[in-house]
């Protein structure tokens, strides 16, 4: 499959129908789904759910900074900005705080690399650094989500990662740390407590 064959299929938005009937198996799956149709709308949603001086983790996410969430949280605000908090540690010294700090946050916020029709999604990782808050640790999770990102099959969602969203990735990794990027881990998520994830569901084409 070449480059360009792998970007039409991965970046096509689904149909009415397909969007409806997978914001149908999520909710069954223990998620709260919320649609809307822009970016703003997309800032506005997620910043909504977020009590005052709440501790927040902005994962690195491409999606998060295209919405300008990644900037809402942690440029100022009235939010506890767990990145800021890591930030001002030493990797060398203090990687286990760091640690500790992004992987317990009130509130996670990141996106996934696919949403699967029957509800499941998958977020894949080199470091892994924010599976942990995703699994677990975090109080609450907030995945923010451009519709293009939904596939029919969990076969289909393996393929975009490493066919799509790998790809972008590198290119971002070589930019900003000068190095390549891979797929070390990969979490899939088929169910969730109610109540804990809440995904926001973009009827544009945002990040990969």
């Amino acid at each position: 499959m070449t480059t360009i064959d792998a970007s039409e299929r991965f970046t096509t938005l689904p149909d009415d129908a397909a969007l409806a009937a997978t914001v149908t198996a999520l909710e069954g799956n223990g998620f709260t789904v919320e649609v809307v149709d822009d970016l703003d709308a997309a800032r506005r949603a997620t910043l909504a759910r977020i009590p005052e001086g709440s501790s927040v983790m902005t994962n690195t996410s491409v999606t998060l900074k295209e919405t300008g969430i990644e900037d809402a949280i942690n440029a100022g605000g009235p939010y506890d900005s767990a990145r800021n908090q890591m930030n001002a540690l030493d990797y060398q010294t203090q990687l286990q705080e760091m640690k500790a700090i992004a992987g317990q946050p009130d509130y996670a916020l990141g996106s996934v690399h696919a949403v699967t029709h029957d509800g499941a999604l998958l977020i894949a990782s080199a470091s892994g650094s924010q599976l942990a808050s995703y699994a677990w640790g975090a109080a609450h999770v907030v995945f923010v989500v451009g519709a293009q990102k939904i596939v029919p099959t969990l076969q289909d969602a393996h393929d975009r990662i490493h066919q799509h969203s790998l790809v972008l990735e590198d290119v971002r990794a070589q930019a900003a740390y000068g190095q390549h990027s891979s797929v070390n881990k990969i979490m899939e998520i088929r169910r969730e407590f109610p109540g804990r994830v809440h995904i926001v569901l973009i009827r544009q084409v945002v990040g990969y």
